[in-house]
């Protein structure tokens, strides 16, 4: 055994070692995940938990630091395919019934989930919070299985419709509820740092789509000519990875600014669409391994404590009515098809990336150091509570997003 760790300890501070296991493991569950008939990304972060620190630990948490590139990029990708959903047309026609589902099934769900935590006696002010980080979906895992199922239609479009500005709204409402939950923390805050704060917001959406549409217009004239694919593919994946590391770097989000590049270049030009054609062959190995380093990050450890159990159990269920409840509702004020109405709900229910980051921007901010005991403890609690409904919503998500898009989407 201690032979087995030494080797194991001598091959995990090779990056290239990591990428191999990633991709050869996350490989083999996820033809195990086929044969269940399971999707394929459910087998990547089945192979992501069993490599990392919940069982084997061959993937340590300073090589998942390492290997947040390949995230990023995949980010990216995923990112400017939505947004090149958002032709003209479509959002003509669907435009506003995609607004319309968005705010009924966030409404809905940010409801549904603070009150049932507050009824299992989570106090208000927390309860609000986690009740808006559940309005947050993951795009990823629904990219994913629709490109795997070569789903189409109306049921498809508006599904990327709602999921894109989900987390823009997630992202607004957090900062707001953040800001007024702030003084009972104990933070010492100047009377206008709530409007502060709801600015930084507003700001960090402006700037983020501002990257976004400057990256897309950069990238339109320079492949305009450009007939020749691989010069295409290598252009455009340059441009994808710039455009993510500028909003990194200004501290705002890449996923909305690709979003926006993917906008920007399908209204400039139809035969902008070889952009995404020529980017398509990239996108195997590199989701193989956004979603088994995904999975690396999973932490079986907050299954521990029963609070956690308990209230993070709740939140599971409460949001997945929320998300289900709302969509169907608002589905139906805009009058759908039934399928639609019936399925749509079952495709938001994955969640991951903007939950963890803002819980772990709570856990970050300068005021924790002088809260009290009790309230750090809550505050822990809530960190693991997220955990959890990502460990969960991001292992039965996807089955039931399949089952939704199978039974919604044209095919």
């Amino acid at each position: 055994m201690d032979i087995l760790i030494s080797l194991r300890d001598s091959f995990n501070s090779h990056i290239i070692f990591g990428v191999a296991l990633l991709l050869l493991v996350g490989y083999l569950f996820g033809k195990v995940a086929e044969k269940l008939r399971l999707p394929t990304i459910t087998g990547y972060l089945l192979a992501g938990l069993f490599l990392g620190g919940s069982f084997t630990g061959i993937i340590n948490h300073e090589m998942g630091n390492t290997l947040r590139a390949i995230t990023e990029i995949a980010l990216g990708i995923i990112a400017i395919t939505i947004g090149s959903e958002f032709s003209a047309d479509t959002v003509r026609r669907l435009g506003m019934k995609i607004l319309v589902i968005t705010l009924v099934q966030f409404i809905t769900t940010f409801i549904v989930v603070t009150v049932c935590l507050y009824i299992f006696r989570l106090p208000l002010r927390f309860a609000l919070i986690l009740g808006a980080i559940a309005t947050a979906t993951a795009p990823a895992a629904t990219v994913i299985i629709i490109q795997t199922l070569r789903a189409k239609g109306d049921f498809v479009n508006t599904l990327y419709g709602v999921v894109a500005l989900d987390d823009a709204f997630c992202v607004l409402l957090f900062a707001c509820i953040f800001a007024f939950a702030g003084p009972f923390f104990g933070m010492n805050i100047a009377e206008h740092s709530g409007i502060q704060m709801l600015w930084h917001a507003i700001s960090e959406i402006g700037i983020s789509i501002f990257i976004g549409l400057m990256g897309g217009v950069l990238l339109h004239l320079v492949i305009a000519r450009n007939t020749n694919p691989k010069e295409i593919m290598i252009i455009s994946l340059g441009f994808i990875s710039l455009i993510t590391t500028v909003s990194i770097s200004l501290n705002v989000s890449s996923l909305l600014a690709n979003m926006a590049a993917g906008a920007v270049l399908i209204n400039t030009s139809t035969k902008n669409i070889k952009v995404f054609r020529n980017i398509a062959p990239l996108t195997p190995p590199l989701y193989a391994m956004f979603f088994a380093i995904a999975g690396t990050e999973l932490q079986l450890a907050v299954l521990k404590t029963g609070t956690v159990l308990i209230l993070g159990t709740v939140y599971v269920v409460s949001r997945a009515i929320g998300k289900y409840g709302g969509a169907w509702l608002g589905a139906g004020i805009v009058r759908t098809d039934p399928k639609t109405r019936r399925y749509l709900g079952l495709t938001l229910i994955p969640q991951a990336g903007v939950a963890i980051g803002l819980v772990l921007f709570i856990q970050t901010a300068p005021f924790v150091t002088n809260a009290t005991d009790s309230i750090k403890v809550i505050l822990e609690q809530m960190v693991n509570i997220v955990l959890f409904s990502v460990l969960v919503n991001e292992l039965i998500g996807p089955p039931l997003s399949k089952f939704g898009l199978i039974r919604g989407a044209d095919l």
